[in-house]
């Protein structure tokens, strides 16, 4: 008897152990956040001193919420750093949000298929990043590659980890479709839709700067259009002033 309780005991620890250390593999913050920051995120760069520790802080919370993983390569600091900044980049001016729709991202060495093979020789790698479904729910994944040089390339104006981070808030209201309730109050929500369908009509005829892929979908414009006002914010409000007015309605208000 006063084996098996020993037994059962020692069970209960492994158990309780095995647990925890699961709650507990959150991803590390890296001691030279601000260096590597200042270093690579032109968003963070721009920001005022009280304003930077604001995002170190943030990005703090995000990780210790979300796990970031590596398949194929050992992850980096700066791997990590870039996630977190996308992820904060699009809600940096929202208090106390949380990606309640996320819970690991998952970073491929390269581009991937939508068998999510990234494999050299394999065909159709062509996907930079995507936010999971199904057996996938609450995770995200992303080419290193295509996050790297969405922060490395600083004149255009793509950025694929803040383009994947933006569906993940389309997401929150039930509906990928590019009307991001959580954002916009129903007031603004029938200007928006005129907004975007004038703006991909555009893209489609060949009369605009922004993205190509803005124009296949609704969902696709909006993560399209909120890269372009986070990479470039000036040549959008120059160009497009109407969308700039908007962009700066769902993402700069106090929440």
């Amino acid at each position: 008897m006063v084996v098996m309780l020993v037994v059962l005991f020692l069970i209960g620890i492994g158990i309780y152990s095995y647990r925890k250390s699961i709650s507990d593999n959150k991803t590390i913050v890296p001691r030279n956040l601000h260096v590597l920051l200042l270093s690579n995120v032109l968003f963070y760069e721009k920001l005022k001193e009280e304003d930077r520790q604001e995002f170190r802080n943030k990005i703090e919370l995000f990780l210790k919420a979300v796990n970031v993983e590596s398949v194929g390569f050992r992850l980096e600091d700066i791997d990590v750093v870039l996630v977190a900044a996308s992820a904060v980049i699009p809600v940096f001016y929202f208090e106390n949000w949380q990606y309640s729709n996320l819970s690991t991202v998952i970073l491929y060495p390269d581009y991937f298929n939508k068998d999510l093979s990234f494999t050299e020789g394999d065909v159709d790698r062509n996907i930079g990043g995507l936010v999971g479904t199904g057996r996938f729910r609450h995770q995200m994944i992303l080419s290193r590659k295509a996050l790297h040089y969405g922060f490395n390339n600083k004149t255009d104006k793509s950025n694929t980890g803040i383009h994947e981070f933006v569906h993940l808030i389309d997401m929150l209201d039930g509906d990928v479709d590019g009307v991001p309730n959580r954002l916009l109050s129903n007031a603004y929500v029938i200007p928006w839709l005129d907004l975007i369908h004038k703006e991909m009509e555009a893209i489609n005829n060949d009369e605009s700067d922004i993205r190509a892929y803005g124009g296949t979908k609704q969902e696709e414009f909006f993560a399209v259009a909120s890269e372009y006002f986070f990479e470039r914010p000036d040549l959008l409000k120059r160009k497009h002033p109407e969308l700039f007015k908007m962009m700066e309605l769902c993402f700069c208000s106090k929440r």
